[in-house]
């Protein structure tokens, strides 16, 4: 639909802070002239989101004008119905970022750290209609064949293999030393490849985000991998989400299937990082969730649920895009603009559901939240997530029952992240060791069949088919870009 000319007028309709709006002069769309806009990014927003989402609101309505970095301008939806109507409107909302008018408009530069979050990609997050559903298809089937036993099996395995490498000196870091390795060892097996290959990965990744002398290097070995991993699957299947969703009807080509995996490994990892400190976080410092420990009310999994309430691992993501100039949440909205879900936001909207039970104290059992995003884009990997990060922290608790925080709560710092919310560390202390649980003897943790040793050395094995296709000049097909190269880098703020 098409918007009226917005009115200009101080205090008008769908502009609550009174400030002076223009469609098609000033900044692009109806953000304010003359007012500086809210950066979402720096030091406010990493020690305070929940009160510069609040200030935002109180000044705005439901949808407010940002800043993503200087001079990229975008709109923040705040409130719980507006980001409902986004997600759900895919007609006049759009996840192709290629509609986006910054980038068109020769504002964006070469070197932005909102590339790797906003550029386009042939997956599931950046398509609309029958594309979309049929790739998306073939992700929430592969996810489905999981066998949930099996997988508490293997993240508690992975679990207390990392318990049992801490020191004896009692201290440790459960964010370095624990929610960042663990989702990467789960994973890996989960994809097929050897168990020796979890911490291969972690190495990767970490030299890919810190973007130092060995990233390159890191990133096409990483890219390998996967490609090698997708050409094994396809010649010889084994019980994994590889093979599953190489064997899908959707039938994925091997180029689609390496860039799933990635979106699996790189956005399955940092949300559950964030997902297992925060919970830990919330465990280890409120008293109502202290008392978990020693046989109180409220439970793990009540404190996972207030976490994906209050502190979710993704507090923004970017984005929908308008398809033509419209209205929301009172503000009017021009072509070309981007609008970024404000999830951890709209769980604050006085007008969310949940509000009673949060005036009670506890949002614990009640998953309306908009954690996961909402309509068709919403995540399809919600219980494999849970069930890893469950595992993973009622494992720490079992194994160590005394575990307390070894600083105070109050020096616990964020990672700036405009997208994340997870912690820099989470230094704690415990008195001892209590032996580990013994895996179920009838459900082992994954043993897919053993790969050569190419596998976790792709440089000296031969390039596969689709490698080379992908590269060879004149082809027809655009040379791979490294898109991977900065965005866990970015999604975690390092």
């Amino acid at each position: 639909m098409t918007a009226p000319e917005p009115p200009g007028i101080p205090g008008a309709p769908g502009n609550p802070g009174g400030c002076p709006v223009a469609h098609g002069g000033g900044l692009p769309g109806g953000l304010p002239v003359g007012v500086p806009l809210t950066p979402l990014y720096g030091p406010a927003l990493a020690e305070d989101p929940h009160g510069l989402y609040a200030r935002l609101r109180e000044r705005y309505g439901p949808v407010a004008p940002i800043e993503l970095e200087p001079g990229v301008e975008a709109w923040l939806v705040l409130g719980y119905g507006e980001l409902l109507e986004l997600t759900r409107n895919e007609a006049l909302f759009s996840k192709d970022s290629r509609r986006w008018r910054v980038p068109a408009e020769g504002r964006l530069a070469p070197d932005s750290r909102l590339i790797p979050m906003t550029s386009w990609r042939p997956t599931v997050l950046n398509l609309d209609g029958a594309e979309h559903q049929r790739l998306r298809t073939a992700v929430v089937d592969t996810f489905a064949q999981i066998d949930h036993r099996q997988l508490r099996g293997t993240t508690e395995a992975a679990a207390n293999r990392l318990i049992d490498s801490w020191g004896p000196d009692g201290t440790a870091d459960l964010v370095t030393q624990y929610a960042r390795l663990l989702p990467l060892l789960v994973f890996t097996q989960l994809l097929g490849l050897p168990t020796e290959a979890g911490p291969h990965f972690i190495r990767l990744i970490n030299d890919i985000s810190d973007s130092g002398a060995e990233s390159i290097r890191a990133n096409e070995e990483f890219h390998a991998i996967v490609v090698d991993l997708v050409r094994r699957r396809r010649a010889v299947p084994s019980a994994d989400l590889t093979s599953w969703l190489l064997a899908h009807p959707a039938a994925l080509s091997d180029d689609e299937a390496v860039h799933h995996l990635v979106v699996m490994m790189v956005a399955g990892n940092e949300t559950t990082i964030c997902w297992i400190g925060n919970t830990l976080r919330l465990l280890l410092t409120d008293r109502r969730f202290r008392a978990t420990l020693t046989g109180g009310r409220l439970t793990v999994s009540d404190a996972l649920e207030e976490v994906l309430w209050r502190d979710p691992p993704t507090q923004n993501f970017p984005g929908r895009w308008a398809t033509g100039d419209t209205v929301l949440g009172g503000q009017y909205i021009s072509q070309g603009d981007l609008l970024v879900l404000g999830l951890a936001a709209a769980n604050a909207d006085p007008a969310a559901q949940g509000v009673s039970a949060a005036a009670q104290g506890s949002l614990g059992g009640n998953r309306a939240h908009l954690a996961w995003g909402a309509g068709k884009h919403v995540c399809p990997a919600q219980q494999p997530a849970r069930i890893i990060v469950e595992t993973a922290v009622e494992t720490l608790l079992h194994r160590l029952p005394d575990l307390q925080l070894a600083v105070p709560a109050s020096e616990l710092t964020w990672r700036p992240s405009p997208w994340a919310r997870s912690l820099n560390a989470l230094p704690v202390l415990y008195s001892a060791f209590t032996p580990p649980r013994p895996p179920a003897p009838e459900r082992p943790a994954w043993t897919p069949p053993p790969f050569p040793d190419t596998a976790l050395n792709p440089s000296d094995s031969t390039p596969s088919a689709a490698t080379s296709t992908a590269r060879t000049p004149g082809s027809g097909r655009q040379a791979r870009r490294p898109w991977w190269n900065s965005l866990a880098g970015w999604w975690s703020g390092r």
